[in-house]
C-alpha cells in the first residue's frame, strides 16, 4: 500500500495463484486473429492468456501466426483481455518472484519512499482494502460521495447531507472541491479509469475553480487525463487512462463476492492477531470448507512464524465470510 498524507492512495496486490499479465510485463505473443474492421489483432501470450493489439494506420498489420515481442499497456479488466503494444525485444531473464514484483511496483510508484512492514502495516492494508471495496465515502467537513463502477463508466454522486443547512451554496461549493480531491485518491486506490461522470451537488457551479481543483488532484495520473466542462445538468466528466486491473476484480469473483483466496488471507491475518494478543494460547479457527482449503498454504507459512499452535476446522454450516476463532 502507498499512502498520501496518511491516507491510502494505492493498493498493490501480489499473491501466489494470482495470474494475469501485469502492466509493463514483456512477453512474446503469437497472432491468432486479425480484424481490420475493428482495427485489432488478438494475441496468444501463453499460460492460457490473450491480449489485444491495436492496429496502426502507419504500419502494415501483422499476419496470423506471426510472433511479436509485446509489452502490456493495460491490464485485463471488465471481462476484456489485456491490451498490448509492440516492443523492440522481449525481456530476458527469469520472471521475478511475488515479493520482487511487489517491491518493483512500489519503487516505480513511490521512488525513495521508506518501506514499512509488520503488524501495523498489515492493519493499514486491511483498512485500505475495505476502503477500496466500499461504495460510499465520507467527505472532509461533512457530506459523502458514492463511487460505483459500471461496464460503461464510473458514476460518482456527491451528497451534501445535513452539512449545508445554514449556507447551502457555500457548503455545496466546498463539498464539491473536497469531493474532487478525494475522488482522485480513491480512484487510484480502487484502480479505476475510463469515463468518470461526477454528479456535483448544488447549482450555479464555479466552473474555473472546480476545473482547477480537478487538474490539481489528477496530476499524478498524467499523462492522458482529460477534464471536460461542467454540463448544464451539473455533471463533470473526466477521462482517465485505464492501466491497472481494478482492485474489486482482484479481490472478488464474478458475482461480486469476495473470493475464497481473499477470505482465506483475511482469516489468516485474524489468526495472527489473536496469536499475537495471547502468545501462549492454542487456537482453533472454524470456517467454511472452501476458505479452509484456500488457507492451507498461508496457514503453513503462519505456523512457521507463530508456531503450530492453531488448527483450521472446515465446517459446512459456516458462511464463507464468517468464521470463529477460539482457544482450544
Amino acid at each position: 500500500m502507498i499512502a498520501l498524507a496518511g491516507r491510502p492512495e494505492r493498493l498493490l496486490i501480489e499473491r501466489d495463484g494470482l495470474v494475469y499479465p501485469r502492466l509493463g510485463a514483456r512477453r512474446s505473443g503469437r497472432v491468432i486473429l486479425v480484424d481490420r474492421t475493428l482495427g485489432l489483432a488478438m494475441l496468444d501470450i501463453g499460460e492460457g492468456q490473450e491480449a489485444s493489439l491495436r492496429l496502426k494506420a502507419d504500419r502494415p498489420p501483422p499476419v496470423q501466426g506471426q510472433s511479436l515481442d509485446i509489452e502490456i499497456a493495460i491490464e485485463p479488466q471488465g471481462g476484456k483481455p489485456a491490451v498490448a503494444r509492440v516492443t523492440s525485444g522481449e525481456e530476458t531473464g527469469a520472471p521475478p518472484s511475488t515479493q520482487e514484483a511487489l517491491e518493483a511496483r512500489l519503487a516505480r510508484l513511490a521512488p525513495g519512499a521508506q518501506v514499512v512492514q509488520g503488524a501495523g502495516a498489515r492493519a493499514l492494508v486491511d483498512e485500505a482494502e475495505e476502503e477500496a471495496l466500499a461504495v460510499e465515502h465520507p467527505l472532509p467537513g461533512g457530506g459523502s460521495m458514492a463511487i460505483e463502477s459500471t461496464r460503461a463508466l464510473v458514476a460518482v454522486d456527491v451528497d451534501l447531507g445535513a452539512g449545508g443547512a445554514r449556507d447551502a451554496k457555500r457548503a455545496a461549493r466546498q463539498a464539491n472541491l473536497n469531493a474532487l480531491a478525494e475522488l482522485a485518491r480513491l480512484l487510484r486506490l480502487k484502480s479505476l479509469g475510463g469515463l468518470i461522470v461526477v454528479d456535483l451537488v448544488g447549482r450555479g457551479h464555479d466552473g474555473p475553480a472546480l476545473a482547477h481543483a480537478a487538474q490539481t488532484a489528477f496530476v499524478p495520473d498524467q499523462p492522458g487525463v482529460v477534464i471536460g466542462p461542467i454540463t448544464r445538468f451539473g455533471t463533470l466528466e473526466l477521462a482517465l487512462p485505464r492501466r491497472l486491473r481494478p482492485v474489486r476484480e482482484i479481490l472478488c469473483g464474478a458475482g461480486g463476492r469476495l473470493t475464497a483466496e481473499t477470505l482465506a488471507l483475511r482469516l489468516i491475518r485474524s489468526i495472527e492477531r489473536e496469536a499475537a494478543a495471547d502468545p501462549g494460547a492454542r487456537l482453533r479457527a472454524i470456517c467454511a470448507p472452501e476458505v479452509a482449503a484456500a488457507a492451507a498454504k498461508p496457514a503453513a507459512m503462519l505456523a512457521g512464524v507463530v508456531g503450530a499452535r492453531f488448527e483450521l476446522v472446515a465446517d459446512p454450516a459456516s458462511a464463507p465470510d464468517r468464521w470463529e476463532i477460539a482457544p482450544l
